[in-house]
């Protein structure tokens, strides 16, 4: 009882149960910053203002070298090769990647890299997903670069090195030149849209088949597509050897008919005159000589080329009077061959022939 008046006891913020008026005066309540439930007018103050919505955030540009996608060195059946370059590096926007030195190859479908170290390592990007290119010259110890900006990847792209990037370009830095063709061949190829032009086969749902036609799957559908352009290659052959065995038919028969001609000429030695008989001469010689010597009908060495040399002589002999005496070998070479026909002279016994000569 003596230990005096202590300090006032702390009050809490709600008001106690069943408290009445003879309590005494307080410390004025701490008011809570939520209203208590069913408040009313007499409740306190509200609750705190909420802070205003942030404005949002830009999305950031696409990525670029995620386009890339793992691929197979080989070119496929429906696309052809533009232009190759070798020592070309890749760059994700401005940064370096591990695809440091390689080859880059332009087809009518997609840029396709090669990896000069490593056999296995290529990865290619579809022409389509490009939107416009630049180029960027070369400065002080920086090579040429072409700059591509891309558009999105398609959502069932197939899986490539990167799954994501900061950036929306890419660049290709040439090490060793040939920028400037590089970049006139991909302008060509991106105006052209080759790749639009060439159908694709609808799929064959699954559980049906299309009758007559078997599914190329793999290297088999490689190997059959390389069959079908070898029979093709084989009928345009046939086609032209067709053409070529017309012609050779159609030179025996004017061979033919230059001898019937000489053997009217032999039986009617008294009937027909002299101009007559120079006159069908010369119409022989155009035509190509009756009875070539060849080495079936008189073998081969020196008594082969001694009777090519007594044929080649009466031949040569007006030729020769009408160019003055003279003529260069070419010029006999080129008369005689097509004065034989089929039966083609060699240049080889065509000389020994002439050694003959006296």
């Amino acid at each position: 009882a003596g230990s005096g008046p202590g300090p006032p006891p702390l009050q809490c913020p709600l008001p106690p149960a069943g408290g009445g008026a003879g309590s005494g005066p307080g410390p004025p309540p701490l008011q809570c910053p939520l209203p208590p439930a069913g408040g009313g007018a007499g409740s306190g103050p509200g609750p705190l203002p909420l802070p205003p919505p942030r404005s949002p955030l830009p999305p950031p540009p696409p990525p670029a070298m995620d386009r890339w996608a793992w691929a197979s060195r080989l070119l496929d059946m429906t696309e052809t090769l533009v232009i190759q370059q070798r020592g070309v590096r890749l760059y994700d926007g401005d940064d370096k990647t591990k695809f440091d030195s390689g080859s880059l190859l332009l087809t009518t479908h997609r840029l396709l890299w090669k990896d000069q170290k490593t056999s296995d390592c290529c990865i290619s990007l579809p022409l389509w997903q490009i939107v416009f290119f630049e180029e960027q010259a070369a400065g002080i110890g920086k090579s040429a670069k072409i700059i591509i900006h891309l558009q999105a990847a398609a959502p069932n792209k197939d899986p490539g090195p990167y799954q994501s990037s900061k950036y929306s370009f890419i660049k290709l830095s040439f090490r060793e030149h040939g920028q400037i063709e590089f970049y006139r061949r991909l302008a060509e190829e991106l105006s052209q849209k080759r790749w639009e032009r060439i159908s694709v086969p609808q799929p064959v749902p699954a559980g049906r088949s299309q009758p007559g036609r078997v599914k190329a799957v793999g290297i088999v559908g490689i190997e059959r597509k390389l069959e079908e352009k070898r029979k093709e290659t084989d009928k345009n052959i046939s086609e032209a050897f067709e053409d070529l065995s017309k012609l050779m038919k159609k030179a025996k028969e004017m061979v033919d008919l230059s001898k019937s001609i000489a053997n009217k000429i032999k039986e009617k030695q008294g009937d027909i005159s002299e101009d007559e008989t120079i006159r069908f001469k010369s119409y022989l010689l155009s035509m190509g000589i009756a009875d070539p010597v060849t080495r079936e009908t008189h073998g081969s060495g020196t008594h082969y080329h001694m009777q090519l040399a007594k044929q080649l002589v009466a031949m040569l002999h007006a030729p020769l009077e009408e160019q003055g005496g003279m003529m260069a070998l070419t010029e006999v070479y080129c008369l005689t061959n097509r004065a034989r026909g089929m039966e083609l002279l060699s240049p080889e016994d065509l000389v020994n022939a002439c050694k003959m000569f006296e």
